[in-house]
């Protein structure tokens, strides 16, 4: 059994879109939770969150949690292979898959946080880089290929778009970035993401 517990208008939104990507919805016990935002607001939901940090996303199954989006990421796509969301073990493509993903907890969000926070400081710098070396990193592939892991559009991407899908003030200012941006968020799975979203912030606000 697989339980995921989800805010709306989350970084658990992305795990939304994958659930719809993978049509796997039936697949899985959606839970949706109460989260504190940075504003101090808290988000409505009908059910205690487990996570030990309170926060989003968290996938249970069978009784062990799986945290982190990367790390969910990842476990949907290895066990939902037949979507081809994401090369399995053994795939030429696989090492480059991991890569995106790691990447993108090790080094997107770090750098796009602290730039929203106006942090800068030398340290930061030199370990995680900035958004110029982001845009550069994201270009050198992109102006190659139509996505991420090449042709097709897979998880990698899905993650990687998200910063930039809501939160829009982040979006690197580069017209392959913004082509690949817009390529992701035409994908019908976007529009489904925001609609589940959307139904159950206007139910909570109706109750």
């Amino acid at each position: 059994m697989l339980t995921l517990y989800h805010a709306p208008h989350s970084r658990s939104s992305r795990i939304i879109r994958l659930i719809d990507e993978l049509g796997i919805a039936q697949e899985i016990d959606i839970r949706i939770v109460p989260l504190l935002r940075n504003d101090g607001s808290v988000s409505p939901g009908a059910d205690n969150n487990p996570h030990p940090e309170g926060k989003v996303p968290l996938l249970v199954h069978d009784g062990v949690e799986i945290w982190e989006s990367n790390a969910i990421i990842l476990y949907l796509t290895d066990l939902f292979p037949k979507a081809g969301m994401g090369p399995g073990a053994g795939e030429p493509l696989r090492g480059r898959y991991l890569s995106w993903l790691a990447w993108y907890g090790n080094v997107v969000e770090p750098v796009l946080v602290f730039g929203a926070a106006e942090l800068s400081h030398p340290f930061l710098d030199r370990t995680f880089r900035g958004r110029a070396e982001l845009a550069a990193r994201l270009a050198a592939t992109l102006e190659q290929t139509p996505f991420l892991m090449g042709e097709a559009f897979t998880a990698a991407d899905l993650l990687l778009v998200s910063p930039f899908t809501w939160f829009p003030e982040a979006t690197l200012d580069h017209p392959a970035i913004r082509s690949w941006i817009d390529r992701c968020e035409t994908r019908p799975s976007a529009a489904r993401m925001a609609a589940f979203d959307a139904a159950y912030v206007e139910q909570a606000g109706a109750a």
